[in-house]
């Protein structure tokens, strides 16, 4: 079994890139910090098959003590990654077409592992001022450790919000601790 110490960052890499891209700054910041190292800067994909970037995806899964997932407009229905030819050569897609997009492939494995070994512990992100839970995948959506926004609204405008993000990140550490 890997050494388990990372934390998988998913999301819509599309649509939401700047929501993690926010993550990492608030990680690698002197003043801000979320203290998390990032499993996808350790393993990396260099093809563009979905069965082949999904066996990457169970790697970093593999690497992870963390999931989070960011959660957009449009994440819950993205159907980027479906196999449309036999994947038989990998055993991430068992042997047979992969009708999963990479999100709930993503999903279903930190389900999988929760369930199988307690790891890893799951944080839904939304990227929002408010918590929209029929937005998220519904194989984490009743079973992740915590839920919050990513944004506030104050004064007419929209800001990030770092303590709201910073609070659901203490509570891996405070399940850890436990």
């Amino acid at each position: 079994m890997a050494y388990r110490n990372k934390t998988y960052i998913a999301g819509d890499w599309d649509k939401d890139k700047e929501a993690v891209d926010q993550l990492r700054i608030w990680n690698d910041s002197n003043y801000w910090g979320l203290d998390f190292y990032d499993v996808h800067s350790s393993i990396q994909t260099n093809s563009e098959k979905p069965c082949t970037i999904k066996k990457s995806l169970g790697e970093r899964l593999d690497n992870s003590k963390h999931f989070v997932l960011i959660v957009g407009e449009s994440t819950k229905n993205l159907t980027k990654g479906k196999c449309s030819i036999s994947c038989s050569d990998n055993l991430y897609c068992k042997n047979s077409k992969s009708e999963k997009s990479y999100i709930q492939f993503e999903c279903d494995g930190a389900k999988k592992r929760l369930e199988n070994d307690n790891l890893p512990k799951i944080i839904v992100l939304y990227k929002s001022a408010s918590i929209d839970k029929s937005k998220c995948p519904d194989s984490i959506k009743d079973i992740a450790l915590t839920h919050a926004k990513m944004y506030k609204y104050e004064n007419g405008k929209y800001y990030w919000d770092y303590q709201s993000v910073k609070t659901a990140f203490d509570k891996f550490k405070a399940v850890v601790l436990a």
